[in-house]
């Protein structure tokens, strides 16, 4: 496969070389602004062959009319002579110890007089030595800044100009490129090893792996590839996990990318780019293109409206790179979305995604399987259940899986834990499920004896009716937003549940509310039950208009843009009197289930006091402390109701 470079990592190199260019500029800078300083300087000097004479010659040679020297200036540490005719310099070195001007005392004569009247008389002596100020060099070096500063400035202004200009043309360029991904083995190589459950699904892909593998074998009895397999489910199911398997197995170049990548202010660019994206496709075939929530770009049509709108034009690119004249390309398109509703009927139509596969949520054998992935490699203590978190976590997905091991062993290493236990796998579980214990939430007397009749309320209800999952748990600590819990476990996956469930299901949501009104009075219910209302309400509407279990609407069903259903259209698809009707159905079905839960409860009224004053002591009761106060609860002859 096909080495991607353009995969590693570059923000660690890009942050050096970013250091590396601005130290080069700032040494640069100074060489500059020195050599500047040192050629004006000597500019303004003139050049000359320095000799170091001794002290005796020079006196005696000034002091002769006729000597060949017109004048001596003493400038710092230094005499300059000037000869007739020509200057003739004399350099001192303070490390010379052999005799010179300064060791002599010359410059201590006259370099070092400050009053006017002590030079008068120094050159009184001497007539022919002229004193001047020392030359600062720093100085020097400062008035040259002045003068290269405003130069540098402007060669480093119009410099960044240019490199501005190279880049934006650069980005310009390749501002129609596709920025897909390619995986190469470079990257950690997943395969259906790696991928835990949804067996059917792993099927048809490794069928499409077989096909890039032996293309022979299929095509010699009349098979063609197909063109594009279409990953639909719900929310971290693996749909993107299960295409990287497909990659890792099939050792294949593999570019990704995600529909939302195609898009751009600029009408035409993201046709471009998947122009640009199935070249290069094609020129490494074959070869698979992954397209994650392809529908960020591939709504229908007739519901956005627009022929000129750019995700039209980027929707109408992918149809003819997929299925145009040039249908013999070897490329596989993989896409993924959990939106299948929201996709153009011409992409899902054979010879373009010739396969829909379906990435479930898992069951719970899928789900044992994935949390002993995700618990591989975490230190656990012998005998951690996962079975049992594998049956809690029903209606979880994948990731929902991997985020509770991944709290799990935080809540390992906040205990201070060397392996994670089994009180970590609850705990992680109700944290992620409901919410943290709320310890700094503290009930008073009479809170917490509402709480436990109400939590007690559920479980008795739920316990007696003979459709509804066993109870696992009872707890009055506050978690979340509630104030206690209630754990209903299923003994098994169904995938269908029947009138007489959900009914049970709706019953035991009053169970707490019943339960309240029951030894509180019928007038001091409190707000403790408002989120079981909504969710007997919620659960009757589907019951309703999604499932046709009405008494008088039954076998009918009536989609609503709240649901989901019909989504292009803005009003509801049934008249008024239609939704009257279904109002009367829901408040009939929540009717039902407040009734036959308080029928359940004032037969057992001595079993609802003994739970609640367990609840009160305990807090918390488990599966096995349970069983022994609900074992005598009886069921009444609910059939006296209707």
């Amino acid at each position: 496969m096909p080495k991607n470079n353009l995969s590693k990592p570059q923000n660690k190199k890009s942050d050096l070389k970013k250091a590396s260019n601005f130290i080069r500029s700032c040494i640069f800078f100074f060489i500059v602004v020195t050599l500047a300083a040192v050629l004006i300087n000597s500019l303004n000097g003139e050049a000359h062959t320095l000799e170091t004479v001794p002290l005796s010659s020079v006196i005696s040679r000034a002091n002769d009319p006729s000597g060949d020297i017109s004048k001596i200036t003493v400038s710092g540490n230094e005499l300059k002579i000037t000869l007739k005719g020509k200057d003739y310099p004399t350099e001192k070195s303070r490390k010379d110890a052999s005799g010179t001007l300064y060791e002599q005392g010359l410059v201590d004569h006259c370099a070092n007089l400050e009053t006017p009247e002590e030079i008068s008389a120094c050159q009184a002596t001497y007539p022919t030595i002229e004193y001047v100020e020392a030359t600062d060099v720093w100085g020097t070096i400062i008035d040259a800044a002045f003068i290269v500063l405003p130069i540098l400035a402007l060669i480093l202004f119009f410099g960044y100009m240019m490199r501005q200009a190279q880049s934006m043309n650069s980005q310009n360029i390749g501002f129609g490129k596709a920025k897909a991904r390619l995986y190469g083995p470079d990257k950690k190589k997943i395969t259906f090893k790696d991928v835990a459950g949804n067996e059917s699904a792993k099927q048809d892909l490794e069928e499409i792996v077989d096909f890039l593998k032996h293309p022979k074998k299929y095509e010699t009895l009349g098979a063609k590839i197909p063109r594009g397999v279409l990953l639909a489910g719900d929310p971290g199911t693996g749909k993107t996990l299960m295409a990287r398997a497909v990659a890792g197995e099939a050792s294949v170049p593999f570019f990704s990318i995600s529909g939302s990548e195609f898009a751009e202010m600029f009408v035409g660019v993201g046709a471009s780019r998947v122009r640009d994206l199935f070249q290069k496709a094609k020129k490494n075939a074959p070869s698979i293109i992954f397209i994650d929530e392809i529908d960020a770009v591939a709504h229908k049509r007739d519901a956005r409206g627009g022929a000129g709108r750019e995700d039209e034009q980027t929707l109408n690119q992918i149809l003819v790179e997929m299925d145009g004249f040039d249908n013999e390309s070897g490329v596989i398109v993989i896409a993924a979305t959990n939106r299948i509703d929201m996709l153009d009927k011409a992409l899902l139509r054979p010879g373009r995604f010739d396969r829909h596969v379906n990435v479930t949520l898992p069951e719970r054998k899928d789900r044992l399987e994935i949390l002993k992935v995700h618990f591989k490699n975490k230190p656990t203590v012998k005998g951690i259940k996962l079975e049992d978190l594998a049956a809690k976590t029903a209606g979880s997905s994948g990731a929902d899986l991997a985020n509770i091991a991944n709290e799990a062993a935080i809540t390992a290493a906040r205990e201070s834990h060397k392996e994670i236990t089994n009180a970590d796998l609850t705990e992680a579980f109700e944290r992620i499920a409901i919410g943290p214990e709320r310890k700094s939430k503290v009930m008073n007397d009479q809170e917490r004896r509402v709480t436990a009749y109400h939590e007690a309320g559920h479980a008795i209800v739920g316990h007696v009716l003979p459709n509804s999952d066993p109870v696992h748990k009872v707890t009055i600590i506050p978690r979340g937003h509630t104030g206690g819990v209630t754990w209903f476990i299923p003994p098994e996956d169904r995938s269908y549940k029947s009138i007489y469930d959900l009914k049970d299901i709706l019953a035991r949501a009053m169970g707490g509310r019943i339960a309240e009104k029951l030894v509180f009075g019928p007038d001091a219910i409190t707000t403790g039950a408002s989120s079981d209302l909504k969710n007997a309400a919620e659960l009757a509407k589907e019951m309703i208009i999604e499932e046709g279990m009405g008494v008088k609407t039954r076998n009918l069903v009536f989609p609503d843009t709240a649901t989901g259903y019909y989504s292009i259209t803005t009003e509801k698809p049934y008249s008024e009197k239609t939704a009257e009707l279904i109002d009367e159905e829901i408040k009939s079905l929540t009717d039902e289930a407040a009734k036959r839960a308080e029928a359940v409860l004032k037969m057992n009224k001595k079993i609802l006091d003994e739970l609640a004053s367990a609840l009160l002591e305990k807090e918390t009761l488990e599966e096995e402390e349970l069983a022994p106060i609900l074992k005598p609860a009886l069921l009444p002859d609910l059939a006296k109701l209707h």
